[in-house]
């Protein structure tokens, strides 16, 4: 793995503080340990995200007392940028890796690789990104973590513990994690599997390993007047009382889906794609039906087409 990204800065640990009420806006006294510097590997800062209080005391803690952090909610709730924008205001490196089906014990560790070297065909061995995070002060993230494979998990595992070396079977070799080398989780379940039917691939975790992660939290969908407002900031010139609509639209669909009446539902991502394409085609209904509406069984229609209404006093006309 190639380290030039993280060579641009000699500072190998954090060298500054941050305190948690000023930087982040939350009731938490904590001075968090930050970098002076940034690297590349450090998050796009986002001004206007918006904090969740408890989600983000429990990523501070992770930052500042290594512990393993793991964030659970339903799609669209910000589970891995709350990550992201923590490490950006920290000017932590963060590496994220999505845990899907394809992702290999080989992928993660590495393997050998035939390389040219003074002229001749050599082996070598190439180190996967779990080791070379591990090995410098990266904060790990391990995205969709409920749908890895049986051995990717059980390679985690070894490192879940504060001080988890990772042994290197083929290369004889045992790696102490670096100090400031940090690791976090987001997964849709909890570690039991999918009761809904939503998370197709999701898979129940070994409670042994689930019992490693010493900080879980959970991240619901924010309040309609903060979502809403966060909607105006990254998409202007949009009528705010139509993005108030759209959220009470979003809102109905997430109740919906709870009680069961519906099988899919509009996330906070759905409802800023629904105000991008309102921009692009100039009509809010049509963006509406190429953002959601045609995500949904047909069945579903009518529901979704009463709750339209009653949010836009406007019957849709979803047969089009």
């Amino acid at each position: 793995m190639n380290q030039s990204l993280l060579e641009k800065s000699d500072i190998t640990r954090p060298d500054i503080t941050v305190n948690a009420r000023d930087v982040f806006g939350i009731n938490f006294d904590l001075d968090v340990p930050a970098f002076s510097q940034k690297s590349d590997y450090v998050p796009e800062l986002d001004k206007n995200y918006f904090f969740d209080e408890k989600v983000t005391k429990a990523i501070l803690a992770g930052f500042a007392f290594n512990r393993r952090v793991l964030l659970q909610g339903l799609h669209g709730t910000g589970k891995s940028t709350h990550i992201e924008q923590v490490a950006a205001r920290l000017n932590w490196p963060c590496i994220r890796i999505n845990l899907d089906s394809h992702i290999s014990r080989i992928d993660l560790i590495g393997k050998d690789a035939i390389i040219l070297q003074e002229g001749k065909q050599v082996t070598k061995f190439q180190e996967g990104m779990l080791p070379f995070a591990l090995q410098n002060p990266i904060a790990l993230c391990f995205d969709e973590y409920d749908a890895g494979r049986p051995d990717v998990m059980f390679v985690i595992q070894r490192i879940l513990e504060q001080e988890g070396k990772l042994t290197l079977l083929d290369q004889g070799r045992v790696l102490t994690p670096h100090p400031f080398f940090r690791l976090f989780g987001t997964a849709n379940t909890v570690g039991l599997g999918d009761t809904t039917g939503l998370y197709h691939g999701t898979q129940q975790i070994n409670q042994g390993q689930m019992d490693r992660w010493n900080i879980v939290a959970r991240l619901h969908y924010m309040l309609p007047e903060r979502e809403a407002a966060i909607i105006n900031a990254k998409v202007t010139d949009i009528d705010k009382e139509v993005v108030h609509q759209m959220v009470a639209m979003a809102g109905l669909t997430r109740q919906a889906f709870a009680n069961g009446d519906i099988s899919i539902l509009m996330s906070p991502r759905t409802v800023l794609s629904w105000a991008d394409n309102i921009k692009i085609f100039g009509d809010v209904e049509e963006s509406f039906m190429m953002s959601f509406l045609n995500k949904a069984d047909e069945s579903e229609y009518e529901i979704l087409g009463e709750f339209y209404q009653r949010c836009f006093a406007k019957d849709l006309n979803a047969k089009d």
